[in-house]
C-alpha cells in the first residue's frame, strides 16, 4: 500500500510525524505538506504566483518528504501530477489540530486535502483530534492507520471520502467507533477593529462554535460522547428536494 500523507498544519506539525510514524510499519510513505500552517483555507489552490516544491525532513523518519508553499489542495496536485511519480492507492490528510465537525468542512483545509484527492480518483481520509491542547497523538495515528487499510482493501465509491474526528482521550477512555453523519454545527463569527502603531485601522477575524447539545447521529454527538466519528462523505451537494421544487417557480428565459 502506498500512502500520501498532507495536512494544513504544516510539515513541523506533530500530528503529521505521528500519523507517518503508525503507517510506516503497514505501508510506504510518501509526504508533501505545506511549509507553513494553512489553516482553514479551504480548498484553495496557487494560481498566480509561482508554487514551490523542496525537499524535506519530516523528524527522524528518514521519509521521503517535500515541504511547499502552497495549500493542501496543492499538496495533493504537485504530489499526483510530478513528484510522487505514480499515484499513491490513498491519501490521509491529517493529523489536525482541533475537530472538523459540521459547517468546520466548508473551511478546512485538512477536509479539502482528502477533496483533492478524491477529484484525483484517490480514495482518501481526513484525521482530527478534537483539542487544540494537550492532544493526545496516539489514538488518532493509530486508527488512521487501520482505517486507510481497510479503505485500500474494500475501496470507496466513486467521488466520496472520508471524514474522521477522534476525541482527545487516552486510547482506554475512547468508547469505540461511530459511523455518523454531518452535524449542523456552525460559528459565531466575531470581527475585532483594530489600529496599527500609525493609526490605520485593521480586523481580526475569530469565532467560537455554537453552544448547545448535537443531534445523535452526528459527528459532534459521537465525539462528545467519547466515540470516533467516521463521517462518509460525498462531492455531490446537490439537494434534490430544493431542486425538485424549484421546478415549481415561474424561472424562465427569455424574461417578459
Amino acid at each position: 500500500m502506498r500512502v500520501l500523507l498532507t495536512n494544513d498544519d504544516g510539515l513541523g506539525s506533530p500530528g503529521l510525524l505521528a500519523l507517518a510514524r503508525a503507517l510506516r510499519p503497514v505501508a510506504d510513505v510518501l509526504v508533501v505538506a505545506p511549509e507553513h500552517e494553512r489553516s482553514a483555507a479551504s480548498h484553495a489552490i496557487t494560481l498566480h504566483k509561482p508554487l514551490r516544491a523542496v525537499p524535506a525532513a519530516l523528524g527522524d523518519t528518514g521519509l521521503p518528504a517535500w515541504a511547499t508553499s502552497g495549500t493542501p489542495a496543492d499538496c495533493v496536485l504537485l504530489a499526483v501530477l510530478d513528484l510522487l511519480g505514480r499515484p499513491p492507492d490513498v491519501v490521509v490528510s491529517g493529523i489536525n489540530v482541533g475537530a472538523n465537525l459540521g459547517m468546520d468542512l466548508i473551511y478546512s483545509g485538512t477536509v479539502s486535502g482528502a477533496v483533492e484527492a478524491t477529484l484525483s480518483g484517490i480514495a482518501a481520509i481526513a484525521v482530527s483530534v478534537a483539542s487544540f491542547t494537550d492532544i493526545q497523538w496516539g489514538p488518532a495515528a493509530a486508527f488512521s492507520a487501520h482505517l486507510a487499510q481497510e479503505v485500500h482493501r474494500h475501496g470507496l465509491p466513486k467521488d466520496t471520502f472520508l471524514n474522521v474526528n477522534v476525541p482527545n482521550l487516552p486510547a482506554k477512555e475512547i468508547r469505540g467507533v461511530e459511523i455518523t453523519r454531518q452535524s449542523a454545527r456552525r460559528y459565531v463569527n466575531r470581527l475585532e477593529k483594530r489600529a496599527d502603531p500609525r493609526g490605520r485601522d485593521y480586523y481580526w477575524l475569530t469565532g467560537s462554535a455554537e453552544a448547545g447539545s448535537a443531534d445523535p447521529g452526528t459527528d459532534a454527538a459521537a465525539v462528545a460522547e467519547g466515540r470516533i466519528s467516521v463521517t462518509p462523505l460525498r462531492l455531490d451537494m446537490t439537494y434534490e428536494e430544493l431542486r425538485t421544487s424549484l421546478r415549481s417557480w415561474d424561472l424562465r428565459w427569455p424574461l417578459r
